[in-house]
């Protein structure tokens, strides 16, 4: 893998930089331009990476770029490398929501390789997903490459489309937000029953966690789960009918579709 430079220091680019030397990566091969010096400060005590002020000088020294900044700084900062990307034809990928492979490109000013990428927020503990999308000009060793860097976060999943970029955003980039709205009315209704918070706090808690647990190791497909723990005439069918009489699946759908279509937005907002 060539060395890395990951423009911007923010926690996501801190959980992947603690994720890459936790699988071995060298620290002396990873640069990162953070120009908040308490931040910058910090990557160094913590992992041994070289620190850098400046975007310039940390993706000078690197021939795999990952854009870790904020959507509304990106376009400045692409600008600000690309007579350097004319020259060192790097490997781009980009974290930033709602920023298109052909806006980097054209801030950049050539046509690198880019891969888009949406991790979501349990990539800060190595328990997220992130969507990727590559450009034509990606090779195959290219793409292994990106796989292996962001595996450190999680799983991670390609798509043909970069259209579809969007509905990953919409389904995994957002998708713990639901969860957690589903913890808070879980608990809030066990404690409407009785329960003390704390108590409706743990119950819920662990019931998300073991309930992921079986997804993610069972290899049954939900609806196979959810049947096995539904006895006819119990406790579990009078609640899923209760959902279903409420609409549950449509306003699901109607959630991430929305979430869908708002990323298509933010892109567009962003297309100037």
């Amino acid at each position: 893998m060539q060395d890395i430079a990951f423009i911007g220091g923010g926690n996501m680019a801190r959980s992947l930089i603690g994720g890459l030397v936790k699988r071995g990566f060298a620290a002396s091969r990873i640069h990162v331009a953070e120009p908040h010096a308490p931040l910058r400060e910090a990557l160094h005590a913590d992992f041994g990476v070289n620190v850098h002020e400046t975007a310039e000088a940390a993706a000078q020294a690197a021939g795999t770029w990952l854009f870790a900044v904020k959507p509304q700084v990106i376009r400045s900062v692409g600008e600000g490398l690309s007579s350097l990307a004319k020259a060192k034809n790097p490997l781009v990928i980009s974290i930033a929501a709602g920023i298109t492979t052909t806006q980097l490109q054209r801030w950049l000013g050539t046509k690198p390789a880019v891969i888009r990428a949406m991790p979501n927020t349990p990539a800060l503990l190595g328990a997220g997903v992130t969507g990727l999308f590559a450009t034509a000009e990606v090779s195959a060793a290219q793409r292994a490459q990106a796989d292996t860097l962001l595996a450190a976060a999680g799983k991670t999943v390609w798509v043909d489309d970069e259209a579809k970029m969007d509905a990953v955003t919409g389904v995994s980039g957002s998708g713990p937000a639901y969860v957690f709205l589903l913890a808070e009315a879980m608990a809030a209704a066990g404690v409407a029953e009785g329960l003390s918070l704390e108590a409706a706090h743990a119950l819920t808690v662990q019931t998300i966690l073991g309930a992921a647990r079986m997804l993610a190791e069972s290899g049954e497909l939900p609806a196979e789960l959810r049947r096995k723990v539904t006895s006819p005439n119990g406790t579990t069918q009078a609640a899923i009918e209760t959902f279903q009489r409420g609409g549950f699946e449509a306003l699901v759908g109607q959630a991430i579709h929305a979430a869908t279509v708002r990323g298509a937005e933010l892109s567009k907002a962003n297309d100037y």
